[in-house]
């Protein structure tokens, strides 16, 4: 089989590789999509994602859809050719009391395609992959693999979501229209949101905002309206948080959903103190790519958020579109 494997800062390589097969308790899935996520580009663009450091050559990717191909001893389905997505942390012994309900926050947990731990964790960009069958996501009908490949973004948007509190009536902005803020859009929106105002420097990103259910796209935060009480910073850009910080209303909730730089940085935090904000961190998600798989399958419109599709042998091109096209959302590599 063929996959994707990172070398160093701007060191892709497609290789060949044995299939792995399936041992007990596992499921063999045949890749069809698999969608570049910001972790990757930093693996590739800096050998950094995070605090994670990469230290040797591994398999890229976590955001991945197919069918399974194989089911191992004991495993009774979902049976072969079924279409599935793929929940991408596997964790190792019981959750801590006080966070009961947070698996993601589990303190031995291994996610594809990370650097976090060594041996790194491989990845899911390759042609054939073998999961615990409790990591098997099956899709609902009406839902097809390209469009699932969206599962695992939409799980971290919803995540987000969950963090904000209850958004029925609310007003909310969203700032950072890529792939993840678009669909942060639209599940603040499955949420009962009643206004969504989109933030971001780029016009076709506002664009797309627009076209996946804001109400508005604006270019600075400093337009947002004063009846906005929860904000969503998804760009991990400082500046778009000091903006956020200094400009929403009193006694509003900010979740930060995208990755701020593991250094210092310079943020104006007055406004927490002097205007009682509750300042929420989100990662990852728990449960939620199931809801995103239901929430995919009646929301056609979610297939925007994919503006490029490229086949694993053009990786190198796909990374670069992600990195600098600035037309570019969520790019995809076809895997079969």
């Amino acid at each position: 089989m063929r996959s994707l494997e990172i070398h160093g800062i701007d060191d892709l390589r497609v290789v060949d590789r044995d299939d792995p097969a399936p041992g007990p308790g596992e499921v063999q899935i045949a890749v069809e999509w698999g969608g570049i996520c910001g972790s990757d580009l930093a693996y590739w663009r800096r050998g950094v994602s995070g605090t994670a450091v990469m230290s040797h050559p591994f398999v890229l990717g976590h955001e991945v859809s197919g069918r399974v191909s194989a089911l191992g001893a004991g495993v009774s389905g979902p049976g072969v050719g079924s279409p599935v997505t793929v929940h991408p942390a596997r964790t190792t012994g019981p959750l801590p009391e006080r966070l009961r309900g947070r698996e993601n926050l589990h303190p031995d947990l291994t996610y594809l395609g990370s650097a976090a731990g060594d041996p790194h964790t491989d990845g899911a960009f390759a042609q054939t992959i073998t999961v615990r069958a409790d990591q098997v996501v099956p899709l609902p009908a009406g839902l097809d693999t390209r469009r699932a490949v969206l599962a695992e973004p939409l799980g971290v948007a919803m995540h987000a979501v969950t963090r904000a509190g209850d958004l029925t009536g609310a007003h909310v902005l969203v700032s950072g229209c890529g792939p993840v803020g678009l669909l942060v859009v639209l599940a603040a929106r499955d949420a009962g949101a009643a206004r969504i105002s989109a933030v971001d420097l780029s016009s076709p990103a506002r664009e797309r905002a627009l076209a996946l259910g804001a109400d508005e796209a604006l270019e600075s935060a400093a337009d947002m309206s004063e009846e906005i009480t929860v904000a969503f910073e998804a760009s991990g850009a400082p500046a778009s948080l000091d903006g956020i910080l200094r400009h929403i209303a009193r006694a509003s909730v900010v979740v930060q959903v995208g990755n701020l730089p593991p250094t210092p940085i310079s943020v104006t935090l007055g406004p927490i103190v002097s205007q009682e904000l509750e300042y929420r961190g989100t990662y990852r998600f728990a449960s939620e790519i199931e809801d995103a798989t239901r929430l995919l399958a009646r929301t056609p419109r979610a297939e925007q958020v994919i503006t490029h599709v490229l086949d694993l042998e053009d990786a190198h091109a796909a990374f670069t579109t992600a990195a600098t096209d600035p037309a570019s959302s969520k790019v995809v590599l076809r895997l079969s």
